[in-house]
């Protein structure tokens, strides 16, 4: 249900603005965006689990905020960034 190493070092290396660049709202966004997905087929699968709810509530609001200001100050980062997530379908 987590995210592994690999997969995040993955998502960081195709996303990031420059060479030690790991924490972008870009890089931030991709993260929380594959963390949103482990954890959405987890409620799938358990309806119940009310503090996983939460804690995907918690992520969707984070990453909503970190989408609103890069389309506030760079509009073009913006929708770069929903244009790659759009495409890789999360």
């Amino acid at each position: 249900m987590t995210l592994t190493k690999e997969l995040k070092s993955k998502l960081i290396n195709d996303y990031k603005l420059h060479e030690k660049d790991t924490g972008s709202p870009e890089v931030q966004i991709v993260i929380l965006t594959e963390r949103i997905k482990l954890l959405t087929d987890h409620l799938k699968v358990h309806p119940k689990d009310k503090h996983s709810r939460r804690g995907l509530i918690k992520m969707v609001n984070e990453r909503r905020r970190h989408l609103n200001y890069l389309f506030e100050y760079h509009k073009d980062r913006y929708k770069k960034i929903v244009a790659n997530l759009n495409l890789r379908g999360l």
